[in-house]
């Protein structure tokens, strides 16, 4: 379910009539009916190895760090929600052991370095050894990408693949090649058509980039605004492996202009 379960109390599960029977499932309503509501990016199901118990993912995305709150605390409270609102969707009263273990993983861009760190509940025997069942329900994921595409490497194999899946400056064709020849993943027509998507979604992010520049030079004048905007995209897609003549190339410019303008020092 991608972006269209709500976040707050009371509204995460709906109930529904199926067959005569009373059934309780994600809140999957269109996003008009709560304008304004708070959404879970993706919200799903994975069915252990057993073939019975189940796990919930959580999948968020986040292109740069919040300025106004902690991102783990956002992560705790999702994580938090999606544990609470099983009551009545997947277990009843008490049955506590009904309840699925919950994954949130975040995936957080353009970070100082990348990292992967996995958070959860650890216990601290400060008396006695007394070892109580339970399951480790609570778990955020963080994924730190630094904006700059890793070289194969087994340890950093992950980060790889995001980087050139989420890049905004590789084309479709590139991401293609190196899922195929690095991944070994068949990049069949469906395959292909998300990528475009995710291509068009990067060029949105790139127009975005440039109004942020526009805005924060507005006090200086359009003109110098913009060019501000465009020196930071200049900027990024050297630090991720372009060098000057491929960024001239991609933007119809000059090379010597992208030269000097990656000599430039920034305030």
């Amino acid at each position: 379910m991608i972006g269209s379960v709500p976040v707050e109390p009371g509204l995460t599960n709906v109930v529904m009539e199926k067959g005569g029977k009373r059934v309780i499932g994600f809140n999957t309503e269109d996003a008009q009916i709560n304008e304004g509501v708070i959404r879970f990016d993706i919200v799903f199901y994975v069915r252990m190895r057993d073939g019975l118990s189940q796990m919930i993912i959580n999948l968020e995305a986040q292109r740069k760090e919040p300025l106004h709150y902690a991102i783990l605390n956002r992560a705790g409270f999702y994580v938090s929600r999606l544990i609470s609102s099983q009551k009545g969707r997947d277990f009843e009263k008490t049955d506590y052991d009904a309840i699925c273990p919950v994954y949130s993983i975040w995936i957080l861009m353009n970070m100082e370095e990348n990292f992967l760190t996995h958070m959860h509940l650890t216990k601290d025997q400060l008396l006695g050894s007394v070892e109580l069942p339970g399951k480790d329900m609570f778990n955020i994921i963080l994924i730190g990408l630094s904006g700059e595409i890793e070289e194969h490497r087994d340890e950093q194999e992950l980060h790889r693949f995001l980087g050139v899946l989420l890049s905004p400056v590789l084309d479709a064709k590139k991401k293609l090649g190196i899922m195929e020849t690095e991944f070994e993943i068949p990049t069949e027509d469906g395959i292909r058509r998300d990528i475009d998507e995710m291509c068009n979604l990067s060029e949105n992010i790139w127009e975005e980039a440039l109004q942020e520049g526009e805005a924060r030079g507005e006090a200086r004048g359009k003109a110098e605004g913009k060019a501000e905007g465009e020196a930071g995209i200049i900027r990024q897609m050297n630090r991720k492996g372009l060098t000057p003549k491929e960024i001239a190339e991609m933007l119809d410019r000059e090379e010597d202009e992208i030269t000097s303008i990656l000599a430039e020092k920034r305030d």
